[in-house]
């Protein structure tokens, strides 16, 4: 039998806090870009909430290639309410959420998709990424993410709005993260707090 994401993450993870953070944040982001970047879908944004959640469960198996091991454990297992193609993209945007980018003619399950779900996994894995890097630390610091698009110059102004206006937290681990993002949304990206 199959499970659901939440299901699966309380199965392979001790502390669900993170992926709970992390969900929060990527959801923000994909309604911010659903109506400023690039119209996505309903199937988009539950692609992304499954993702969000599972991101870190190959931790179960080890640290190092922890995000490979969680896009495995994703495509063996399998999602409730999710078909095989759904869960291979599922998986790929898990993997996707820190080191390499994706290539089609060096990784195996990515290059197995069409060009749009190959769109898709970039779009929703920069997603994923920045919030993983949003997510870090303490939690509900950031409260609310605005995104400014500049059109004729491509660039994706994300503006965050912490809880305490007194606080900024650390996003330099976004700021790193931010090359798949751009890669997905063919833009610019800039991370500020409001004033």
């Amino acid at each position: 039998m199959k499970l659901s994401a939440e299901e699966m993450l309380n199965k392979f993870s001790k502390n669900t806090s993170h992926a709970f953070e992390v969900k929060r944040i990527a959801m923000m982001i994909f309604d911010e870009a659903d109506q400023k970047l690039h119209d996505m879908s309903s199937k988009e944004r539950q692609y992304l909430s499954a993702a969000s959640l599972l991101h870190d469960i190959g931790y179960f198996i080890e640290e190092k290639s922890h995000n490979k091991h969680s896009m495995k454990m994703i495509i063996e297992n399998g999602l409730e309410g999710f078909d095989d193609r759904d869960t291979k993209i599922i998986g790929c945007i898990c993997r996707y959420h820190r080191g390499g980018l994706p290539d089609k003619n060096e990784h195996e399950v990515y290059s197995t998709f069409e060009k749009k779900d190959r769109k898709t996994v970039k779009r929703l894995g920069g997603i994923l990424k920045l919030a993983d890097g949003l997510g870090k630390g303490d939690f509900n610091l950031i409260e609310k993410i605005k995104i400014n698009y500049d059109k004729k110059n491509k660039i994706a102004e994300l503006i965050l709005t912490g809880e305490n206006p007194l606080y900024k937290p650390d996003i330099s681990a976004a700021i790193r993260k931010r090359d798949l993002f751009e890669i997905g949304f063919k833009c610019q990206s800039v991370l500020k707090f409001s004033d």
